[in-house]
């Protein structure tokens, strides 16, 4: 019945945002950095309008290069507090940056809800300078990732990072949380060190390195090696590499069935088909198995970013408008399902390094699909209490 409410208001909200008296800010990511988090500021905007033509959206990308220029970075989600309108800033990826910006919105109209997804700056710190923060849940699916990968066959696990990833605190304690679990699970965990897409090799030479060294790696390790790379970029070269080769591919670091797989291999999508996951997943599922990739690679059903773009974007306009609490978990959680329909969710409150739960911190993560084989139902297992304690 909830869900049902929920979409009858996302249908009575998109027939009248054109008379709405308030703005919602998204900032995105680009299409080479981050397409899904993009499509769904784009989502978000054909349902309830751009505010540049009446509606409520104002929709801003950062740079590509955000290392690079993150005062650029700071000053456009700053820039947005500008309009007297402005009731909440939703960053889809919050990269770097966001924690200042999110400091001198706050100076600027306190009043402004804040909302960060996909942090990249420390936990405690994006905590608290925002009203919520979303994020996959990156300690479970430590765990969780090397059991599908067994489950699916794999008998070694590779981690593929660069230090700046790893300076990050839930990555890193992933990264650790993955090889302790490789170990429990009886598989070799082998650590690989690549290069960063926003150092001077930039996208193109990450991207290259992967397609050399995959062929190499299955050689010396064998292709019941399963292969995970924390960085999206890295992700189409990869695929591309184990479709071809051999070896396993569990899901992404922010899982997509549009998070590499097009551009591996070779899938095109029509208007029609753009945004309606279900289509999507249809239509590169029968690529992977085509490609000989069947029961070895897998993904989310529906993007996380897009996903959690668009209920954190609609979650925002049912705090403004009276209808949701911004830090209730269950909220947002039905927020996520409205946009998923089929999948499994699951994800609990984030607990930071001096044990405190934090109430507006929640860690989430959908059910593992396997192309050529379904759902893992990995929402539904329980993953042990000795791997949410290491840090």
């Amino acid at each position: 019945m909830k869900k049902l409410f929920l979409l009858v208001t996302m249908f009575i909200m998109s027939a009248f945002a054109f008379s709405a008296d308030y703005h919602i800010g998204v900032v995105s990511g680009t299409v080479s950095q981050s397409e899904d988090g993009l499509r769904g500021a784009q989502e978000l905007i054909k349902q309830f309008g751009s505010s540049e033509k009446g509606g409520i959206v104002t929709h801003i990308t950062y740079p590509d290069n955000f290392m690079q220029e993150m005062e650029t970075t700071i000053s456009q989600i700053v820039s947005l507090s500008d309009d007297p309108k402005m009731k909440a800033i939703v960053v889809t990826e919050a990269i770097p940056g966001t924690v200042e910006a999110f400091r001198r919105v706050r100076e600027k109209n306190p009043d402004i809800i804040l909302i960060a997804n996909s942090p990249h700056e420390d936990p405690e710190m994006i905590a608290d300078v925002s009203d919520l923060v979303l994020n996959p849940d990156n300690i479970a699916r430590g765990y969780l990732i090397v059991k599908a990968a067994q489950e699916m066959g794999a008998k070694k696990f590779m981690h593929i990072s660069f230090p700046r990833h790893m300076s990050y605190e839930l990555l890193s304690r992933r990264r650790d949380i993955m090889k302790q679990a490789a170990t429990d699970l009886g598989m070799e965990f082998i650590t690989m060190t690549a290069p960063d897409p926003v150092s001077d090799v930039g996208v193109a030479g990450a991207q290259q390195f992967i397609l050399e060294k995959v062929p190499s790696w299955l050689k010396k390790y064998g292709k019941d090696t399963a292969f995970f790379a924390t960085n999206d970029a890295q992700t189409e070269p990869l695929l591309k590499r184990v479709a071809e080769d051999g070896g396993y591919f569990v899901e992404a670091d922010l899982p997509s069935p549009t998070m590499g797989y097009p551009g591996a291999l070779g899938v095109k999508f029509d208007k029609s088909e753009k945004g309606n996951w279900p289509k999507i997943l249809k239509k590169v599922e029968k690529s992977v198995v085509a490609a000989g990739g069947a029961g070895r690679m897998g993904t989310w059903a529906y993007s996380y970013n897009f996903t959690a773009a668009v209920a954190l974007g609609t979650h925002a306009i049912d705090v403004i408008e009276g209808r949701s609490e911004v830090d209730d978990f269950d909220q947002v959680m039905e927020a996520l399902g409205v946009q998923s329909p089929g999948a499994g969710w699951n994800g609990s409150q984030y607990v930071d390094v001096d044990e405190v739960e934090r109430d507006n911190f929640f860690l989430v993560y959908q059910d593992t699909y396997v192309f050529g084989k379904g759902y893992l139902n990995m929402t539904d297992l329980e993953v042990p209490e000795k791997y949410f304690e290491i840090n």
